[in-house]
């Protein structure tokens, strides 16, 4: 990161930026698959909200109910949670813009990977425009590059270079997987993007079919 790159600035001016695509969408947009298997944008804006508005003791609340699985807890409260109005679900959103939270072992890097990567789970299958800085995309591709990152999403990336089409960005050695850098990170994310967005032999692997 850049010096004077003030990352807490960063991520509240990408949550305001992201605020605008949520206010212009179509209410029956809000029913409509994500990136996120089995979650609709209202789960996926459900899920963006919750770290930022649970306590502390809140959060522990919710893990003991899921007797201490975090994604079986972070899936039953985005589920619950998207019932509500989409009013409501916007003014979660709207209200935590500037809150300051890490997710665990991940520091403000990590949270800005969070609403960055969610944001295009949206997105992406919507073929909505999210234009995201390219400091803070950089910033969210080296996070996402990291090895603790690889390891949680355990993806098999051996014989293959990932390659951006819009940044100076690489990553990897053997075959080269081209594509904008935010598609190439929602392939660091284990997701399955439309087809058409990469190109390279081993698109297959990671396009819907």
């Amino acid at each position: 990161m850049s010096a004077g790159y003030d990352l807490m600035a960063s991520i509240a001016a990408e949550r305001r930026a992201f605020t605008h695509i949520l206010e212009e969408l179509p209410h029956q947009d809000w029913n409509s698959p994500s990136l996120c298997t089995g979650w609709r944008v209202r789960e996926v804006v459900a899920h963006l909200t919750m770290p930022l508005r649970l306590s502390t003791p809140q959060f522990i609340a919710e893990m003991l109910r899921s007797r201490g699985n975090f994604d079986h807890m972070a899936d039953r409260v985005a589920r619950h949670d998207a019932q509500e109005p989409i009013s409501t679900l916007l003014y979660r959103w709207r209200t935590n813009e500037d809150t300051r939270w890490k997710p665990p072992g991940g520091g403000l890097q990590g949270a800005l990977t969070h609403d960055i990567v969610h944001g295009l789970d949206i997105t992406i299958p919507l073929d909505t425009k999210h234009p995201v800085s390219d400091v803070n995309l950089l910033t969210v591709l080296d996070h996402a590059t990291s090895p603790l990152s690889q390891k949680h999403f355990r993806l098999d990336l051996t014989g293959i270079r990932l390659e951006a089409n819009d940044l100076d960005w690489a990553f990897g050695d053997g075959e080269p997987l081209r594509g904008a850098a935010h598609h190439l990170l929602m392939v660091l994310m284990n997701r399955r993007l439309p087809t058409g967005v990469l190109t390279g032999h081993a698109t297959a692997r990671f396009t819907t079919a």
